[in-house]
């Protein structure tokens, strides 16, 4: 495996990501941001604080998720698709040369997409004088990061043996059922339905448990999760998007071109 040829891949989608995307993402949140700074006074009293907090998080993190599975996507998708992907199979690069190399650049990418909507939601945050914990918002970011990270690796893997639509239609169910298994899991234990039970437990294991990295109540309340926790769920992010990219490898050197 060449660090050289991954790094040529990632510089490629890198590039063209930024010159698409990007930057329009970072403003159109700058944007919203400063709306929600100008608005929400007239409309949420007391409660301004809070709702701008929560509404800077929450904008962050779909605004991120989906860059991360529009873009993901048609990374390999589009190769497939223009058929130049038999270009590249001619090349002297393996298959997981290949798929690192894209999900590299596209992390980078998401990397300057949470580092830009953090520096604004911080901006906007000390023009509205609210109090807040810094550590903890850093902290939310980071895992953020990590979040889009396997979503970009699980649109990666859909991308590869589907359509573009359908790629992003199952990536999309995979997030937000990633956000509600380990409720779903809770739910069943109440309801006492044996075969709920075992269909909730099976998800559980099977699908990421996404809810493992969303810190954005613990940021906007200040909190600091315990340490041992959060480096046990940042090694559970990393672990399942090294498996997801192993699974796409394996697709995609599959496939006959």
């Amino acid at each position: 495996m060449s660090l050289i040829r991954i790094w040529a891949v990632a510089s490629n989608v890198f590039r063209e990501v930024m010159r698409e995307r990007i930057f329009l993402t970072i403003g159109f949140y700058a944007i919203l941001m400063l709306a929600a700074w100008q608005l929400l006074p007239a409309i949420s009293g007391a409660a301004q604080d809070k709702i701008l907090t929560d509404f800077g998080t929450a904008s962050s993190s779909l605004l991120g998720v989906v860059i991360a599975i529009f873009v993901g996507t048609n990374l390999i998708n589009k190769e497939i698709e223009k058929r130049t992907v038999f270009t590249i199979v001619t090349k002297p690069i393996s298959s997981i040369e290949f798929i690192l190399g894209k999900h590299l650049g596209l992390s980078a990418v998401l990397a300057i997409l949470v580092a830009g909507m953090t520096a604004i939601y911080l901006f906007v945050l000390s023009l509205s004088q609210i109090n807040y914990q810094l550590v903890p918002l850093l902290l939310s970011s980071l895992f953020l990061f990590l979040e889009l990270c396997l979503i970009a690796a699980a649109s990666l893997l859909f991308g590869v043996f589907t359509s573009s639509i359908l790629a992003i239609l199952l990536t999309f169910s995979l997030y937000i059922v990633g956000h509600l298994s380990e409720g779903m899991v809770k739910l069943a234990g109440v309801t006492k339905n044996p075969g709920f039970q075992q269909l909730t437990d099976n998800l559980y294991l099977i699908l990421p448990d996404l809810s493992r990295l969303d810190l954005k109540n613990d940021a906007v309340y200040g909190v600091l999760p315990p340490t041992d926790m959060l480096f046990v769920n940042a090694g559970y992010a990393l672990v399942y998007t090294a498996a997801l990219l192993i699974a796409t490898t394996v697709i995609f050197s599959r496939r006959q071109f």
